[in-house]
Protein backbone atom coordinates (compact mmCIF):
# COMPACT_ATOMS: atom_id res chain seq x y z
CA UNK A 1 0.00 0.00 0.00
CA UNK A 2 1.39 3.37 -1.03
CA UNK A 3 1.96 6.00 1.63
CA UNK A 4 -0.82 8.56 1.88
CA UNK A 5 -2.44 10.42 4.74
CA UNK A 6 -5.58 8.36 4.35
CA UNK A 7 -3.57 5.14 4.35
CA UNK A 8 -1.86 6.14 7.60
CA UNK A 9 -5.19 7.11 9.18
CA UNK A 10 -6.69 3.81 8.09
CA UNK A 11 -3.84 1.83 9.63
CA UNK A 12 -4.12 3.77 12.88
CA UNK A 13 -7.90 3.32 12.99
CA UNK A 14 -7.57 -0.43 12.52
CA UNK A 15 -5.11 -0.70 15.40
CA UNK A 16 -6.22 -2.71 18.44
CA UNK A 17 -4.63 -3.81 21.71
CA UNK A 18 -3.39 -7.16 20.43
CA UNK A 19 0.34 -7.74 20.04
CA UNK A 20 -0.09 -8.89 16.44
CA UNK A 21 -1.96 -5.73 15.41
CA UNK A 22 0.61 -3.45 17.05
CA UNK A 23 3.59 -5.25 15.43
CA UNK A 24 1.94 -5.31 11.96
CA UNK A 25 1.16 -1.58 11.92
CA UNK A 26 4.64 -0.78 13.33
CA UNK A 27 6.33 -2.69 10.50
CA UNK A 28 4.24 -0.89 7.87
CA UNK A 29 5.05 2.52 9.42
CA UNK A 30 8.76 1.75 9.63
CA UNK A 31 8.77 0.67 6.00
CA UNK A 32 7.73 4.24 5.13
CA UNK A 33 10.32 5.83 7.40
CA UNK A 34 11.04 8.48 4.79
CA UNK A 35 7.67 9.96 5.80
CA UNK A 36 8.40 9.70 9.50
CA UNK A 37 7.72 13.36 10.24
CA UNK A 38 4.33 13.33 8.50
CA UNK A 39 3.44 10.03 10.12
CA UNK A 40 4.29 11.50 13.50
CA UNK A 41 1.97 14.49 12.97
CA UNK A 42 -0.92 12.25 11.91
CA UNK A 43 -0.26 9.99 14.91
CA UNK A 44 -0.35 12.98 17.32
CA UNK A 45 -3.62 14.23 15.88
CA UNK A 46 -5.11 10.74 16.12
CA UNK A 47 -4.22 10.58 19.83
CA UNK A 48 -5.97 13.89 20.45
CA UNK A 49 -9.11 12.75 18.65
CA UNK A 50 -9.36 9.22 20.09
CA UNK A 51 -10.95 7.93 23.30
CA UNK A 52 -8.72 6.75 26.20
CA UNK A 53 -8.51 3.04 25.19
CA UNK A 54 -7.46 3.98 21.66
CA UNK A 55 -4.89 6.45 23.01
CA UNK A 56 -3.19 3.68 24.96
CA UNK A 57 -2.93 1.54 21.81
CA UNK A 58 -1.34 4.44 19.92
CA UNK A 59 1.22 4.85 22.75
CA UNK A 60 2.01 1.14 22.46
CA UNK A 61 2.51 1.64 18.70
CA UNK A 62 4.93 4.53 19.24
CA UNK A 63 6.81 2.43 21.80
CA UNK A 64 7.20 -0.43 19.33
CA UNK A 65 8.31 1.84 16.50
CA UNK A 66 10.81 3.76 18.67
CA UNK A 67 12.41 0.65 20.18
CA UNK A 68 12.69 -1.13 16.82
CA UNK A 69 14.20 1.99 15.26
CA UNK A 70 16.79 2.19 18.02
CA UNK A 71 17.65 -1.50 17.71
CA UNK A 72 18.03 -1.29 13.93
CA UNK A 73 19.86 2.01 14.07
CA UNK A 74 17.22 3.76 12.04
CA UNK A 75 16.69 7.08 13.86
CA UNK A 76 14.14 8.59 11.52
CA UNK A 77 11.19 8.00 13.80
CA UNK A 78 13.19 8.81 16.91
CA UNK A 79 13.95 12.20 15.42
CA UNK A 80 10.36 12.68 14.30
CA UNK A 81 8.83 11.62 17.62
CA UNK A 82 11.16 13.53 19.96
CA UNK A 83 9.55 16.99 19.45
CA UNK A 84 6.00 15.67 19.82
CA UNK A 85 6.32 12.83 22.31
CA UNK A 86 5.70 15.12 25.30
CA UNK A 87 2.44 16.51 23.92
CA UNK A 88 1.35 13.09 22.71
CA UNK A 89 1.99 11.40 26.04
CA UNK A 90 0.24 14.13 28.04
CA UNK A 91 -2.73 14.07 25.64
CA UNK A 92 -3.03 10.29 26.06
CA UNK A 93 -2.64 10.58 29.83
CA UNK A 94 -5.15 13.37 30.34
CA UNK A 95 -8.71 12.21 30.96
CA UNK A 96 -7.83 8.51 31.08
CA UNK A 97 -8.75 6.19 33.89
CA UNK A 98 -6.28 5.37 36.61
CA UNK A 99 -5.57 1.97 35.04
CA UNK A 100 -4.68 3.47 31.66
CA UNK A 101 -2.60 6.19 33.30
CA UNK A 102 -0.55 3.60 35.18
CA UNK A 103 0.11 1.74 31.92
CA UNK A 104 1.27 4.94 30.24
CA UNK A 105 3.62 5.60 33.16
CA UNK A 106 4.98 2.10 32.76
CA UNK A 107 5.79 2.80 29.10
CA UNK A 108 7.65 5.99 30.09
CA UNK A 109 9.67 4.01 32.64
CA UNK A 110 10.64 1.53 29.91
CA UNK A 111 11.80 4.39 27.70
CA UNK A 112 14.00 5.67 30.52
CA UNK A 113 15.42 2.25 31.35
CA UNK A 114 16.31 1.52 27.72
CA UNK A 115 17.35 5.08 26.83
CA UNK A 116 14.90 5.19 23.96
CA UNK A 117 14.58 8.97 24.15
CA UNK A 118 16.85 11.63 25.55
CA UNK A 119 16.78 12.11 29.33
CA UNK A 120 15.63 15.74 29.07
CA UNK A 121 12.69 14.67 26.94
CA UNK A 122 11.67 12.00 29.44
CA UNK A 123 11.99 14.52 32.28
CA UNK A 124 9.61 16.80 30.42
CA UNK A 125 7.17 13.91 29.89
CA UNK A 126 7.14 13.03 33.57
CA UNK A 127 6.81 16.68 34.59
CA UNK A 128 3.79 17.09 32.32
CA UNK A 129 1.96 14.03 33.63
CA UNK A 130 2.80 15.05 37.19
CA UNK A 131 1.13 18.39 36.57
CA UNK A 132 -1.93 16.54 35.29
CA UNK A 133 -2.00 14.47 38.47
CA UNK A 134 -1.87 17.58 40.63
CA UNK A 135 -4.62 19.25 38.62
CA UNK A 136 -6.85 16.18 38.85
CA UNK A 137 -9.99 16.95 40.93
CA UNK A 138 -10.32 14.83 44.04
CA UNK A 139 -13.50 12.85 44.56
CA UNK A 140 -13.31 12.83 48.34
CA UNK A 141 -16.66 13.04 50.05
CA UNK A 142 -17.39 16.44 51.51
CA UNK A 143 -17.35 16.31 55.28
CA UNK A 144 -20.21 17.68 57.31
CA UNK A 145 -19.99 21.43 57.49
CA UNK A 146 -17.16 21.57 54.95
CA UNK A 147 -18.96 24.08 52.75
CA UNK A 148 -19.32 26.42 55.72
CA UNK A 149 -16.05 26.00 57.60
CA UNK A 150 -13.50 25.05 54.94
CA UNK A 151 -11.06 27.74 53.96
CA UNK A 152 -11.52 27.86 50.20
CA UNK A 153 -8.98 30.63 49.75
CA UNK A 154 -6.01 28.68 51.13
CA UNK A 155 -5.24 26.86 47.87
CA UNK A 156 -6.41 29.51 45.40
CA UNK A 157 -4.31 32.15 43.68
CA UNK A 158 -4.81 35.76 44.87
CA UNK A 159 -6.85 37.89 42.53
CA UNK A 160 -3.87 40.21 41.91
CA UNK A 161 -1.89 37.29 40.49
CA UNK A 162 -4.67 35.79 38.40
CA UNK A 163 -3.50 37.52 35.17
CA UNK A 164 -0.12 35.80 35.54
CA UNK A 165 -1.51 32.26 35.57
CA UNK A 166 -2.04 31.89 31.80
CA UNK A 167 1.26 33.64 31.10
CA UNK A 168 3.19 31.28 33.36
CA UNK A 169 1.40 28.26 31.90
CA UNK A 170 2.33 29.35 28.38
CA UNK A 171 5.94 29.79 29.43
CA UNK A 172 6.09 26.32 30.97
CA UNK A 173 4.64 24.69 27.90
CA UNK A 174 6.92 26.62 25.55
CA UNK A 175 9.96 25.74 27.63
CA UNK A 176 9.21 22.02 27.43
CA UNK A 177 8.74 22.13 23.68
CA UNK A 178 11.79 24.30 23.23
CA UNK A 179 13.99 22.01 25.28
CA UNK A 180 12.90 18.98 23.30
CA UNK A 181 13.32 20.66 19.94
CA UNK A 182 16.64 22.21 20.85
CA UNK A 183 17.98 18.92 22.20
CA UNK A 184 16.95 17.07 19.06
CA UNK A 185 18.35 19.71 16.72
CA UNK A 186 21.64 19.84 18.59
CA UNK A 187 21.95 16.07 18.55
CA UNK A 188 21.32 15.83 14.81
CA UNK A 189 23.68 18.66 14.06
CA UNK A 190 26.50 17.10 16.07
CA UNK A 191 25.89 13.72 14.56
CA UNK A 192 25.85 15.02 11.01
CA UNK A 193 29.04 17.01 11.45
CA UNK A 194 30.89 14.40 13.44
CA UNK A 195 34.29 13.75 11.85
CA UNK A 196 34.16 10.13 12.87
CA UNK A 197 30.98 9.52 10.89
CA UNK A 198 31.73 8.34 7.34
CA UNK A 199 30.69 10.65 4.56
CA UNK A 200 27.46 9.51 2.94
CA UNK A 201 26.65 9.89 -0.69
CA UNK A 202 25.67 13.29 -1.89
CA UNK A 203 21.93 12.55 -2.28
CA UNK A 204 21.81 11.03 1.22
CA UNK A 205 23.84 13.90 2.60
CA UNK A 206 21.49 16.38 0.95
CA UNK A 207 18.46 14.61 2.45
CA UNK A 208 20.03 14.64 5.89
CA UNK A 209 20.84 18.32 5.58
CA UNK A 210 17.25 19.00 4.56
CA UNK A 211 15.94 17.07 7.58
CA UNK A 212 18.39 18.87 9.87
CA UNK A 213 17.29 22.19 8.44
CA UNK A 214 13.67 21.44 9.31
CA UNK A 215 14.64 20.29 12.77
CA UNK A 216 16.62 23.45 13.39
CA UNK A 217 13.73 25.56 12.10
CA UNK A 218 11.34 23.81 14.50
CA UNK A 219 13.75 24.33 17.36
CA UNK A 220 14.15 27.98 16.44
CA UNK A 221 10.38 28.47 16.38
CA UNK A 222 10.09 26.77 19.76
CA UNK A 223 12.71 29.05 21.26
CA UNK A 224 10.95 32.06 19.73
CA UNK A 225 7.72 30.98 21.44
CA UNK A 226 9.55 30.71 24.72
CA UNK A 227 11.00 34.19 24.31
CA UNK A 228 7.61 35.64 23.41
CA UNK A 229 5.86 33.96 26.33
CA UNK A 230 8.54 34.93 28.79
CA UNK A 231 8.47 38.57 27.69
CA UNK A 232 4.71 38.64 28.18
CA UNK A 233 5.20 37.18 31.64
CA UNK A 234 7.86 39.76 32.46
CA UNK A 235 5.54 42.57 31.33
CA UNK A 236 2.83 41.26 33.64
CA UNK A 237 5.29 40.97 36.49
CA UNK A 238 6.54 44.52 35.89
CA UNK A 239 2.98 45.85 36.04
CA UNK A 240 2.43 44.10 39.35
CA UNK A 241 5.83 45.31 40.51
CA UNK A 242 5.01 48.92 39.65
CA UNK A 243 1.70 48.67 41.44
CA UNK A 244 3.36 47.23 44.51
CA UNK A 245 6.09 49.88 44.45
CA UNK A 246 3.48 52.63 44.40
CA UNK A 247 1.63 51.00 47.27
CA UNK A 248 4.93 50.54 49.11
CA UNK A 249 5.68 54.27 48.89
CA UNK A 250 2.27 55.14 50.33
CA UNK A 251 2.65 52.60 53.09
CA UNK A 252 6.11 53.90 53.99
CA UNK A 253 4.74 57.45 54.32
CA UNK A 254 1.85 56.19 56.42
CA UNK A 255 4.22 54.18 58.59
CA UNK A 256 6.40 57.25 59.20
CA UNK A 257 3.35 59.33 60.19
CA UNK A 258 2.15 56.67 62.59
CA UNK A 259 5.62 56.41 64.09
CA UNK A 260 5.72 60.17 64.72
CA UNK A 261 2.27 60.09 66.29
CA UNK A 262 3.30 57.19 68.48
CA UNK A 263 6.40 59.06 69.67
CA UNK A 264 4.36 62.20 70.37
CA UNK A 265 1.77 60.29 72.39
CA UNK A 266 4.50 58.49 74.30
CA UNK A 267 6.19 61.77 75.26
CA UNK A 268 2.87 63.28 76.30
CA UNK A 269 2.12 60.24 78.43
CA UNK A 270 5.47 60.54 80.20
CA UNK A 271 4.89 64.25 80.88
CA UNK A 272 1.48 63.53 82.40
CA UNK A 273 2.93 60.79 84.58
CA UNK A 274 5.75 63.07 85.75
CA UNK A 275 3.22 65.79 86.60
CA UNK A 276 1.20 63.30 88.62
CA UNK A 277 4.27 62.17 90.54
CA UNK A 278 5.35 65.78 91.25
CA UNK A 279 1.91 66.88 92.45
CA UNK A 280 1.19 63.86 94.65
CA UNK A 281 3.08 64.96 97.88
CA UNK A 282 1.59 68.48 97.89
CA UNK A 283 -1.90 67.13 97.49
CA UNK A 284 -1.38 64.74 100.41
CA UNK A 285 -0.04 67.50 102.70
CA UNK A 286 -2.90 69.87 101.85
CA UNK A 287 -5.49 67.32 102.87
CA UNK A 288 -6.35 67.44 106.62
CA UNK A 289 -6.61 64.17 108.53
CA UNK A 290 -10.18 63.07 108.85
CA UNK A 291 -11.30 65.13 105.88
CA UNK A 292 -12.21 63.22 102.81
CA UNK A 293 -12.61 64.59 99.37
CA UNK A 294 -15.96 64.10 97.79
CA UNK A 295 -14.28 62.52 94.79
CA UNK A 296 -12.29 60.00 96.82
CA UNK A 297 -14.36 56.96 97.64
CA UNK A 298 -11.46 54.94 99.01
CA UNK A 299 -11.77 54.03 102.72
CA UNK A 300 -9.59 55.94 105.18
CA UNK A 301 -6.76 54.52 107.19
CA UNK A 302 -8.09 52.40 110.10
CA UNK A 303 -7.30 53.41 113.69
CA UNK A 304 -5.30 50.89 115.67
CA UNK A 305 -6.79 50.01 119.08
CA UNK A 306 -4.43 50.24 122.07
CA UNK A 307 -3.48 47.07 123.87
CA UNK A 308 -4.39 48.40 127.40
CA UNK A 309 -8.20 48.73 127.85
CA UNK A 310 -9.44 52.20 128.85
CA UNK A 311 -10.81 52.82 132.38
CA UNK A 312 -14.47 52.26 133.09
CA UNK A 313 -15.11 55.99 133.39
CA UNK A 314 -13.84 56.51 129.87
CA UNK A 315 -16.42 54.18 128.37
CA UNK A 316 -19.32 55.18 130.67
CA UNK A 317 -21.57 57.72 128.92
CA UNK A 318 -21.86 61.07 130.63
CA UNK A 319 -25.25 61.62 132.31
CA UNK A 320 -26.20 57.94 132.54
CA UNK A 321 -29.11 57.36 134.96
CA UNK A 322 -28.17 55.84 138.35
CA UNK A 323 -29.78 52.54 139.25
CA UNK A 324 -32.83 53.05 141.44
CA UNK A 325 -32.32 51.82 145.00
CA UNK A 326 -34.71 49.16 146.13
CA UNK A 327 -37.00 50.26 148.86
CA UNK A 328 -36.54 47.90 151.78
CA UNK A 329 -39.14 47.61 154.41
CA UNK A 330 -37.67 47.86 157.87
CA UNK A 331 -38.93 45.19 160.26
CA UNK A 332 -38.72 44.63 163.98
CA UNK A 333 -35.30 42.96 163.62
CA UNK A 334 -33.59 45.91 162.05
CA UNK A 335 -31.66 48.53 163.91
CA UNK A 336 -34.31 51.17 163.42
CA UNK A 337 -37.88 50.29 164.00
CA UNK A 338 -40.39 50.97 161.32
CA UNK A 339 -42.55 53.97 161.93
CA UNK A 340 -45.68 51.93 161.57
CA UNK A 341 -45.27 48.82 163.80
CA UNK A 342 -48.88 48.08 164.32
CA UNK A 343 -48.93 45.38 161.72
CA UNK A 344 -46.13 43.48 163.49
CA UNK A 345 -47.77 43.42 166.93
CA UNK A 346 -49.96 40.43 166.22
CA UNK A 347 -47.24 38.34 164.63
CA UNK A 348 -45.29 35.70 166.54
CA UNK A 349 -41.70 35.28 165.58
CA UNK A 350 -39.52 32.40 166.60
CA UNK A 351 -36.93 32.84 169.31
CA UNK A 352 -38.96 35.71 170.80
CA UNK A 353 -39.90 35.78 174.55
CA UNK A 354 -42.28 37.98 176.46
CA UNK A 355 -40.92 39.76 179.43
CA UNK A 356 -42.88 40.24 182.52
CA UNK A 357 -43.94 43.67 181.54
CA UNK A 358 -45.01 42.52 178.12
CA UNK A 359 -42.00 43.73 176.38
CA UNK A 360 -40.78 41.50 173.61
CA UNK A 361 -37.29 40.32 174.14
CA UNK A 362 -35.26 38.79 171.42
CA UNK A 363 -33.15 35.77 171.81
CA UNK A 364 -29.56 36.67 172.55
CA UNK A 365 -28.40 34.09 170.06
CA UNK A 366 -29.95 36.02 167.28
CA UNK A 367 -29.30 39.55 168.36
CA UNK A 368 -26.29 41.65 167.98
CA UNK A 369 -24.57 43.40 170.84
CA UNK A 370 -26.10 46.74 169.89
CA UNK A 371 -29.60 45.26 170.03
CA UNK A 372 -29.84 44.99 166.35
CA UNK A 373 -30.28 41.82 164.38
CA UNK A 374 -28.44 40.20 161.52
CA UNK A 375 -31.46 40.00 159.25
CA UNK A 376 -33.39 42.52 157.21
CA UNK A 377 -36.89 41.90 156.05
CA UNK A 378 -37.12 42.64 152.37
CA UNK A 379 -40.19 43.86 150.63
CA UNK A 380 -41.18 40.28 149.83
CA UNK A 381 -41.23 39.26 153.55
CA UNK A 382 -38.07 37.15 153.56
CA UNK A 383 -35.28 37.76 155.97
CA UNK A 384 -31.99 38.75 154.50
CA UNK A 385 -28.63 38.39 156.20
CA UNK A 386 -27.12 41.78 156.96
CA UNK A 387 -23.43 42.31 157.15
CA UNK A 388 -22.25 43.39 160.59
CA UNK A 389 -19.36 45.77 160.72
CA UNK A 390 -17.18 45.71 163.86
CA UNK A 391 -15.73 49.16 163.71
CA UNK A 392 -15.15 51.33 166.73
CA UNK A 393 -18.35 53.18 166.06
CA UNK A 394 -20.33 50.03 166.89
CA UNK A 395 -18.93 49.90 170.45
CA UNK A 396 -18.99 53.58 171.18
CA UNK A 397 -22.14 53.18 173.33
CA UNK A 398 -20.33 50.82 175.69
CA UNK A 399 -17.24 52.88 176.12
CA UNK A 400 -18.52 54.50 179.36
CA UNK A 401 -19.31 51.14 180.99
CA UNK A 402 -23.04 51.86 181.43
CA UNK A 403 -25.70 49.35 180.40
CA UNK A 404 -28.67 50.10 178.39
CA UNK A 405 -31.89 50.56 180.36
CA UNK A 406 -33.65 47.66 178.77
CA UNK A 407 -30.71 45.36 179.41
CA UNK A 408 -30.56 46.45 183.02
CA UNK A 409 -34.26 45.75 183.53
CA UNK A 410 -33.82 42.35 181.90
CA UNK A 411 -30.96 41.44 184.19
CA UNK A 412 -32.90 42.60 187.24
CA UNK A 413 -35.86 40.49 186.29
CA UNK A 414 -33.73 37.41 185.84
CA UNK A 415 -32.11 38.04 189.23
CA UNK A 416 -35.45 37.89 191.02
CA UNK A 417 -36.09 34.46 189.66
Amino acid sequence: MAFTDDAVKAKLSALNDSQESIVTVAQWVMFHRRHAERTGQIWLQKIRDSPPPKRLNLIYLANEVAQQSKVRGKNDFLIALSPIIVDATSAAYKGSSNEYQQRIRRVVEVWRQRNVFDGAILDAVEARIDELDKARPTNKKQTLGGSFFKDTSSGSTPSELQPLNPLQTAVNKAVINSNNSAATATSEFDKLHDSKTPKPTLPVHAARLSSLLKTLANAENSVSEVIKSRRALIDGLEKILQTNRAQLSKEEVLGAELSQKKTSVDNEKREVEDAIMRGLPSEESSTNPGEHSGHNDAPGRPEIEALTPPPVEAITPVGSPQPEKQQLRRGPFTEEADDDTSEWNHMNFPDMQQSGNGTAVTDQSTTSPNHGNDFDIASDGHAKRRKISHGEEDYAAFAAGDLDADVANLLATQGKH
